[in-house]
């Protein structure tokens, strides 16, 4: 109990030390460190053996000292948890994210039949502390704004969490995110690493997930499903701390801060498009454009009505569906019926009304149809395509960052189109406007530039 008292004791005084700007190189200590300051050392004794927790001269090289994940370990595996079901217990937890300077946080959701996902658990672990939030008895406005406010949210896989945060919050695009899922790809060129296999790479630490897909809103939670939950924040410290170390020696982290800024950035605008634009995301370059017409037509009637019943949109029309609305182009109830595979019970509460917008959108004149989608590149030829990827693998050796986290297809897509069609360079994606400005307008741009007769004739421009 001493050993156990004296790491704590230790952890706790750690976590009022200073911040340093995220989005820097520079070494930071704080609630999550177990390092002191330059040249100090602690060594914390057990009954088995003698664990020092040591640092470096921090100024080397604007380093981090490595961290001992063992003592890290140690201390996640004591910390305590606490259930926040009382309105008045969540001042605590919005006290302490304002103490400290690093938190990681988990949701636990259920969104299998309704268009809203139902918040069921908010997981945080703020370095001294686990807590877990029964969202659905609490207003959880203050918290969400507390959470904008420290200076390193770290979740893993945080796409569908932001989504909920961007739903339930109110706040703008959040700019203190970093996804470990985002930062392993830059070090395994794995894209989509899990939270499991993550822990069992990098730290050696395994966990169970088989409580995934159980009922997060029943209460009370099993054991295994506490459990579950406790343990999707309780190791993310130590995962942040071992993959900073990594990066920061590589000189990555900045990377890595800018790409997790994007993505949450990306992640709002998916929460706050139009009903009007939700057609784009089943579109196609080969449709024409009174296709085009049709699919806004329908896209904007099916997201209105899976909103005002609640229900997912592919319990209204799935997209198969209304791809054979597309190329079956049906006039009647009898051929939306038989040539299409929208459920028969839609049909028979909606159809008519569906009809209606189908033949309305079909009365539109060419001009008040939306424009059709520029084709992708394609060609036999394939000088462009190794040019490209020659320039790419040159880059990503030299920085040290694997090709497919260097640039994305639909970058390279998305930079083909400004580059055929002789728009202009603001109109460049995003994620080619950050760290890998330089490099794109200085190497690829060049680079595709010298066979644009191929890419013109390859997306079927006439030259």
């Amino acid at each position: 109990m001493i050993a156990v008292f004296s790491i704590i004791t230790f952890f706790n005084l750690c976590r009022y030390l200073p911040v340093s700007d995220p989005s820097s190189s520079i070494n930071s200590q704080d609630n999550f460190s177990t390092t002191l300051d330059t040249n100090q050392a602690v060594s914390v004794t057990n009954t088995e053996s003698t664990v020092s927790i040591e640092s470096t001269d921090t100024n080397l090289a604007g380093l981090p000292p490595e961290p001992n994940l063992d003592a890290l370990l140690d201390i996640a595996d004591e910390l305590p948890v606490t259930w926040v079901r009382e309105q008045y217990q969540l001042q605590e937890v919005i006290d302490a994210l304002e103490g400290c300077g690093r938190v990681a946080l988990d949701t636990e959701f259920i969104k299998r039949d309704t268009y809203y996902p139902r918040l069921a658990l908010v997981q945080l672990n703020t370095g001294d502390h686990i807590y877990l939030l029964d969202a659905p008895e609490l207003q959880l406005g203050d918290f969400w704004q507390a959470v904008s406010e420290v200076d390193i949210a770290i979740w893993h896989a945080c796409g569908e969490d932001l989504g909920i945060f961007y739903l339930l919050s109110g706040c703008p695009p959040l700019t203190n995110i970093f996804d470990t899922q985002i930062a392993l790809s830059y070090l395994t060129g794995q894209l989509q690493m899990g939270y499991q296999q993550a822990l069992d790479d990098q730290l050696d630490m395994h966990i169970d997930k088989e409580q995934s897909l159980s009922d997060w809103l029943r209460r009370p939670l099993s054991d295994e499903q506490e459990q579950y939950a406790i343990d999707d924040v309780r190791f993310l410290p130590a995962l942040y701390l071992s993959i900073e170390h990594t990066l920061k020696s590589q000189g990555l982290y900045d990377y890595v801060w800018s790409d997790c800024q994007l993505y949450a950035a990306e992640l709002y605008a998916a929460q706050h498009v139009a009903d009007e634009a939700m057609y784009l995301t089943m579109a196609d370059y080969r449709y024409n454009s009174q296709q085009m017409a049709i699919l806004r037509a329908v896209a904007t009637w099916r997201e209105a009505l899976a909103r005002a019943t609640n229900q997912p949109r592919t319990f209204v029309i799935k997209k198969q569906a209304v791809r054979e609305i597309l190329t079956e182009n049906p006039s009647n109830m009898r051929e939306l019926a038989h040539k299409t595979t929208i459920h028969r019970s839609m049909l028979r509460l909606y159809g008519d009304e569906l009809m209606k917008v189908i033949n309305d959108a079909k009365m539109l004149s060419p001009v008040e149809h939306p424009p059709c989608l520029l084709p992708p590149y394609r060609s036999k030829n394939k000088v462009l395509s190794k040019a490209v990827e020659d320039a790419v693998a040159a880059r990503a050796e030299q920085i040290g960052v694997p090709e497919s986290v260097l640039l994305r297809k639909k970058w390279l897509g998305q930079l083909y189109e400004v580059i055929a069609f002789d728009k202009d360079l603001v109109d460049l994606p995003q994620g080619l406007q950050g760290w890998r400005n330089e490099w794109v307008t200085q190497t690829l741009i060049p680079v595709i530039n010298a066979h644009k007769k191929e890419l013109q004739q390859g997306m079927g421009i006439k030259v």
